[in-house]
């Protein structure tokens, strides 16, 4: 957050750099948006466009795109723009150095001036916003957010409802509300001996009593 405010902060100092560049002398006394934009292409003649055929239309519209990476927060628009500045300024002064033979510096205003250092100095600006600003977050981390910020799913049907300390089943394994009865403990083999018929001799039938009276 605070990357992407400085950044943002040093972006719009160099939009407003350029934007104001060609209001300001840029060689010899000679105003930049005095500069046609076929001249960076067929060479500087001495004809004076209007401020839409003019350099002034470029850096204009890289101060747009750069206020548009601001609002996005896209760290590839402000460096386009800062891009699209420093490659016109660099047009600008390879087309005047073939002009006039040379480029000089001087202190009586014949050589490059105040609004070629603001040209370029904006568009190193609007590079070092882009660098300083953070951008938006990757896909990566909005899915890393969401996954987190996501519940966690419940166990389904064919998943038994366990307890992690114990593995024990819970609830939903229990079929009846009731508790299931004890089972008897294992006492091992059966050690008493059946009742079996000791008799030495077996009983016999003899049919019927005589002293009972028939039934019915």
């Amino acid at each position: 957050m605070i990357r992407n405010i400085l950044g943002s902060i040093v972006a719009l100092a160099g939009a407003a750099a350029v934007v104001l560049s060609p209001f300001r002398d840029w060689y010899g006394g000679r105003l930049g948006r005095h500069y046609r934009v076929a001249d960076l292409f067929n060479g500087i003649s001495g004809a004076r466009p209007g401020p839409l055929a003019s350099i002034w239309l470029p850096f204009l519209f890289a101060a747009a795109v750069a206020l548009v990476g601001l609002v996005l927060r896209s760290r590839l628009l402000v460096a386009c723009a800062g891009v699209i500045v420093l490659g016109f300024t660099v047009l600008w002064m390879v087309r005047q150095g073939q002009a006039g033979g040379s480029l000089t510096v001087a202190s009586d205003g014949s050589g490059l001036q105040l609004g070629v250092a603001y040209a370029a100095g904006g568009g190193v600006l609007l590079l070092l916003g882009a660098l300083l600003m953070s951008g938006r977050h990757g896909s990566g981390s909005r899915l890393g957010r969401r996954a987190h910020n996501q519940p966690y799913a419940a166990p389904g049907a064919d998943d038994p409802d366990t307890w992690p300390p114990t593995q024990e089943p819970g609830p939903s394994v229990q079929t009846s509300p009731w508790p299931e009865p004890e089972v008897d403990p294992y006492t091992g083999p059966d050690t008493h001996p059946r009742h079996e018929d000791t008799a030495p001799y077996p009983v016999q039938d003899e049919g019927p009593d005589p002293r009972r009276p028939p039934q019915a």
